[in-house]
Protein backbone atom coordinates (compact mmCIF):
# COMPACT_ATOMS: atom_id res chain seq x y z
CA UNK A 1 0.00 0.00 0.00
CA UNK A 2 1.14 3.63 -1.24
CA UNK A 3 0.67 6.54 1.28
CA UNK A 4 0.41 9.99 0.29
CA UNK A 5 1.94 12.99 2.61
CA UNK A 6 2.09 16.70 2.95
CA UNK A 7 4.53 18.16 4.87
CA UNK A 8 5.03 22.05 5.24
CA UNK A 9 8.92 23.27 5.64
CA UNK A 10 10.05 26.65 5.29
CA UNK A 11 9.03 28.30 2.19
CA UNK A 12 7.32 24.85 0.75
CA UNK A 13 4.71 22.15 1.27
CA UNK A 14 6.42 18.68 0.47
CA UNK A 15 4.80 15.78 -1.42
CA UNK A 16 6.20 12.73 -0.43
CA UNK A 17 5.18 8.71 -0.44
CA UNK A 18 5.29 6.35 1.87
CA UNK A 19 4.97 2.37 0.64
CA UNK A 20 6.25 -0.89 2.11
CA UNK A 21 8.04 -1.86 5.38
CA UNK A 22 10.84 -2.92 6.90
CA UNK A 23 14.31 -0.21 6.92
CA UNK A 24 13.72 2.70 5.41
CA UNK A 25 14.83 3.76 1.92
CA UNK A 26 14.83 6.87 0.91
CA UNK A 27 14.71 7.18 -3.49
CA UNK A 28 14.99 10.55 -5.36
CA UNK A 29 15.69 12.84 -8.14
CA UNK A 30 16.27 16.31 -9.54
CA UNK A 31 14.30 17.51 -11.23
CA UNK A 32 12.54 13.74 -11.47
CA UNK A 33 9.59 13.24 -9.39
CA UNK A 34 8.05 10.87 -7.00
CA UNK A 35 6.30 9.31 -9.53
CA UNK A 36 9.00 8.46 -11.72
CA UNK A 37 10.78 6.06 -8.76
CA UNK A 38 7.38 4.36 -8.01
CA UNK A 39 8.23 1.34 -10.08
CA UNK A 40 11.71 0.88 -7.99
CA UNK A 41 9.75 1.64 -5.32
CA UNK A 42 7.45 -1.12 -5.86
CA UNK A 43 9.68 -3.57 -6.26
CA UNK A 44 11.76 -2.76 -2.80
CA UNK A 45 8.55 -2.62 -0.89
CA UNK A 46 8.62 -6.18 -0.26
CA UNK A 47 11.69 -5.57 2.56
CA UNK A 48 11.77 -1.42 2.72
CA UNK A 49 9.83 1.02 3.96
CA UNK A 50 10.49 3.37 0.43
CA UNK A 51 10.18 7.28 0.82
CA UNK A 52 10.01 8.64 -2.98
CA UNK A 53 9.12 12.43 -3.14
CA UNK A 54 8.71 15.39 -5.36
CA UNK A 55 11.68 18.13 -4.80
CA UNK A 56 10.60 21.54 -3.64
CA UNK A 57 8.87 23.48 -6.87
CA UNK A 58 8.16 20.10 -8.46
CA UNK A 59 4.90 18.75 -8.85
CA UNK A 60 3.21 18.17 -6.04
CA UNK A 61 5.55 19.94 -3.55
CA UNK A 62 4.54 23.93 -4.07
CA UNK A 63 6.49 26.91 -3.00
CA UNK A 64 5.67 29.96 -1.48
CA UNK A 65 7.88 31.92 -3.61
CA UNK A 66 8.16 30.51 -7.33
CA UNK A 67 11.15 32.03 -8.08
CA UNK A 68 13.34 30.66 -4.97
CA UNK A 69 16.20 28.83 -6.34
CA UNK A 70 16.63 25.10 -5.63
CA UNK A 71 20.30 23.75 -4.39
CA UNK A 72 21.58 20.25 -2.88
CA UNK A 73 21.68 22.13 -0.24
CA UNK A 74 18.19 23.19 0.74
CA UNK A 75 16.43 19.68 -0.74
CA UNK A 76 18.91 17.98 1.90
CA UNK A 77 17.17 19.75 4.26
CA UNK A 78 13.98 18.75 3.11
CA UNK A 79 15.00 15.19 2.86
CA UNK A 80 15.83 15.32 6.73
CA UNK A 81 12.58 16.98 7.35
CA UNK A 82 10.41 14.19 5.46
CA UNK A 83 12.36 11.69 7.85
CA UNK A 84 11.63 13.74 11.22
CA UNK A 85 7.78 13.25 9.67
CA UNK A 86 8.06 9.83 9.52
CA UNK A 87 10.12 9.43 12.40
CA UNK A 88 13.07 7.65 10.95
CA UNK A 89 16.87 8.30 13.31
CA UNK A 90 18.61 7.51 9.62
CA UNK A 91 18.24 5.72 6.37
CA UNK A 92 19.41 4.64 3.56
CA UNK A 93 19.39 6.79 0.82
CA UNK A 94 19.17 6.44 -3.41
CA UNK A 95 19.37 9.31 -5.45
CA UNK A 96 19.59 9.58 -8.82
CA UNK A 97 21.29 12.54 -11.24
CA UNK A 98 20.21 15.83 -9.62
CA UNK A 99 18.81 13.82 -6.66
CA UNK A 100 22.28 11.64 -6.25
CA UNK A 101 24.03 15.38 -5.52
CA UNK A 102 20.95 16.16 -3.18
CA UNK A 103 22.17 13.09 -1.25
CA UNK A 104 25.78 14.19 -1.74
CA UNK A 105 24.84 17.36 0.19
CA UNK A 106 22.40 15.50 2.75
CA UNK A 107 25.53 13.38 4.06
CA UNK A 108 27.40 16.40 4.11
CA UNK A 109 24.94 18.42 5.85
CA UNK A 110 23.27 15.36 8.27
CA UNK A 111 25.66 12.92 8.15
CA UNK A 112 23.80 10.97 11.16
CA UNK A 113 20.96 10.68 9.18
CA UNK A 114 22.58 8.48 6.07
CA UNK A 115 23.44 5.28 6.42
CA UNK A 116 24.58 4.37 2.98
CA UNK A 117 24.36 6.41 0.14
CA UNK A 118 24.44 5.57 -3.25
CA UNK A 119 24.82 8.12 -5.89
CA UNK A 120 23.88 7.65 -8.94
CA UNK A 121 25.62 9.35 -11.88
CA UNK A 122 25.58 12.62 -9.79
CA UNK A 123 26.27 15.86 -12.91
CA UNK A 124 29.38 17.16 -10.74
CA UNK A 125 30.83 19.44 -13.78
CA UNK A 126 32.73 21.12 -11.27
CA UNK A 127 34.63 17.70 -11.10
CA UNK A 128 35.92 17.67 -14.83
CA UNK A 129 39.09 18.77 -16.53
CA UNK A 130 36.65 21.20 -18.87
CA UNK A 131 34.73 22.45 -16.26
CA UNK A 132 34.56 26.02 -17.67
CA UNK A 133 33.57 24.52 -20.90
CA UNK A 134 30.62 22.77 -19.71
CA UNK A 135 29.42 25.29 -17.14
CA UNK A 136 29.00 27.35 -20.37
CA UNK A 137 27.33 24.72 -22.21
CA UNK A 138 24.56 24.45 -19.51
CA UNK A 139 24.50 28.46 -19.24
CA UNK A 140 23.93 28.36 -23.36
CA UNK A 141 21.20 25.69 -22.44
CA UNK A 142 19.11 27.81 -19.76
CA UNK A 143 19.11 30.96 -22.43
CA UNK A 144 18.20 28.77 -24.83
CA UNK A 145 15.16 27.49 -22.76
CA UNK A 146 14.32 31.43 -22.28
CA UNK A 147 14.24 32.15 -25.89
CA UNK A 148 13.09 28.95 -27.87
CA UNK A 149 11.53 27.21 -24.80
CA UNK A 150 11.24 23.63 -23.64
CA UNK A 151 11.67 21.77 -27.08
CA UNK A 152 14.23 22.83 -27.90
CA UNK A 153 16.14 22.96 -23.90
CA UNK A 154 15.29 19.67 -23.56
CA UNK A 155 17.14 18.30 -27.23
CA UNK A 156 20.05 21.02 -26.39
CA UNK A 157 20.23 19.06 -22.99
CA UNK A 158 20.01 15.94 -24.44
CA UNK A 159 23.01 16.66 -26.92
CA UNK A 160 25.32 18.14 -24.18
CA UNK A 161 24.65 15.12 -21.56
CA UNK A 162 25.67 12.96 -24.16
CA UNK A 163 22.75 11.30 -25.50
CA UNK A 164 22.39 10.20 -28.90
CA UNK A 165 19.22 11.67 -30.68
CA UNK A 166 19.15 10.23 -34.07
CA UNK A 167 17.31 7.03 -33.32
CA UNK A 168 16.50 4.76 -36.45
CA UNK A 169 13.48 7.30 -37.30
CA UNK A 170 15.02 10.15 -36.16
CA UNK A 171 12.93 10.99 -33.26
CA UNK A 172 15.31 10.56 -30.26
CA UNK A 173 14.40 9.21 -27.41
CA UNK A 174 11.25 11.15 -26.90
CA UNK A 175 8.04 9.99 -28.75
CA UNK A 176 7.15 12.05 -31.80
CA UNK A 177 3.35 12.54 -30.70
CA UNK A 178 4.46 13.60 -27.49
CA UNK A 179 2.41 16.14 -25.76
CA UNK A 180 3.64 17.62 -22.49
CA UNK A 181 0.87 17.79 -19.75
CA UNK A 182 1.11 21.52 -18.13
CA UNK A 183 2.89 19.82 -15.25
CA UNK A 184 5.60 18.87 -17.63
CA UNK A 185 5.73 22.11 -18.70
CA UNK A 186 5.50 23.71 -15.54
CA UNK A 187 8.52 21.18 -14.31
CA UNK A 188 10.40 22.07 -16.85
CA UNK A 189 10.51 25.68 -16.22
CA UNK A 190 11.78 24.78 -12.69
CA UNK A 191 14.29 23.10 -13.96
CA UNK A 192 16.04 25.24 -16.59
CA UNK A 193 15.44 28.50 -14.94
CA UNK A 194 15.91 27.65 -11.11
CA UNK A 195 17.44 24.19 -10.33
CA UNK A 196 20.20 23.05 -13.46
CA UNK A 197 22.75 25.72 -12.38
CA UNK A 198 22.54 24.84 -8.44
CA UNK A 199 22.92 21.48 -8.83
CA UNK A 200 25.57 21.46 -11.85
CA UNK A 201 27.63 23.92 -10.32
CA UNK A 202 27.62 22.12 -6.68
CA UNK A 203 31.23 21.27 -5.20
CA UNK A 204 31.08 18.01 -2.85
CA UNK A 205 32.97 18.27 0.09
CA UNK A 206 35.18 15.12 -0.04
CA UNK A 207 36.08 15.38 3.97
CA UNK A 208 32.53 14.70 4.81
CA UNK A 209 32.33 11.87 2.16
CA UNK A 210 35.38 10.00 3.39
CA UNK A 211 33.81 9.72 6.41
CA UNK A 212 30.61 8.55 5.08
CA UNK A 213 29.55 5.11 3.28
CA UNK A 214 28.72 6.74 -0.34
CA UNK A 215 28.90 4.44 -3.58
CA UNK A 216 29.08 5.91 -6.58
CA UNK A 217 26.67 4.23 -9.14
CA UNK A 218 26.80 4.47 -12.97
CA UNK A 219 23.93 2.36 -15.41
CA UNK A 220 25.84 -0.18 -17.45
CA UNK A 221 24.56 1.06 -20.87
CA UNK A 222 25.58 4.79 -19.98
CA UNK A 223 27.92 4.60 -22.41
CA UNK A 224 29.28 8.14 -22.86
CA UNK A 225 27.16 10.18 -20.67
CA UNK A 226 28.19 13.04 -19.30
CA UNK A 227 27.38 11.51 -15.86
CA UNK A 228 29.62 8.42 -16.25
CA UNK A 229 32.66 11.20 -16.51
CA UNK A 230 31.35 13.04 -13.23
CA UNK A 231 31.03 9.72 -11.97
CA UNK A 232 33.99 8.23 -12.26
CA UNK A 233 35.75 11.57 -11.36
CA UNK A 234 34.04 11.49 -8.01
CA UNK A 235 34.59 7.67 -7.37
CA UNK A 236 38.64 8.55 -8.19
CA UNK A 237 38.51 11.19 -5.37
CA UNK A 238 36.86 8.68 -2.70
CA UNK A 239 39.41 6.48 -3.68
CA UNK A 240 36.75 3.88 -5.02
CA UNK A 241 35.10 2.27 -8.24
CA UNK A 242 32.13 3.52 -9.40
CA UNK A 243 29.57 0.31 -9.20
CA UNK A 244 27.63 -0.85 -12.01
CA UNK A 245 23.74 -1.02 -12.33
CA UNK A 246 21.51 -2.44 -14.45
CA UNK A 247 20.30 -0.09 -17.45
CA UNK A 248 21.41 3.72 -18.46
CA UNK A 249 21.02 6.67 -16.48
CA UNK A 250 16.95 5.68 -16.56
CA UNK A 251 17.61 1.86 -15.40
CA UNK A 252 15.42 2.66 -11.74
CA UNK A 253 12.49 3.27 -14.06
CA UNK A 254 13.50 0.66 -17.35
CA UNK A 255 14.50 -2.00 -15.39
CA UNK A 256 13.10 -1.47 -12.04
CA UNK A 257 13.23 -5.59 -10.29
CA UNK A 258 16.74 -5.79 -11.85
CA UNK A 259 17.76 -2.44 -10.34
CA UNK A 260 16.18 -2.93 -7.26
CA UNK A 261 18.10 -6.33 -6.54
CA UNK A 262 21.27 -5.19 -7.30
CA UNK A 263 20.47 -2.00 -5.25
CA UNK A 264 19.53 -4.52 -2.32
CA UNK A 265 23.16 -5.85 -2.64
CA UNK A 266 24.87 -2.57 -2.95
CA UNK A 267 22.92 -1.82 0.65
CA UNK A 268 24.12 -4.94 2.34
CA UNK A 269 27.29 -4.31 1.42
Amino acid sequence: MTTSHTLDVPGARLYYEVRGSGPVLVAMGSPMNAAAFAPLADALAADHTVVTLDPRGISGSRLEDPGQESTPDLRADDVTAILDAIGAADADVFGSSGGAVTGLALVTRHPDRVRTLVAHEPPLLELLPDAAERHAATEANIEVFHRDGPGAAWATFMVNAGFDLSGEDGGGPVAPDYEPSEEDLANTARFFAHELRGTTRYVPDLAALRAARVVVGVGAASGGLLTVRTSVALAELLGSDPVEFPGDHGGFTDVPVEFAERLRKVLAG
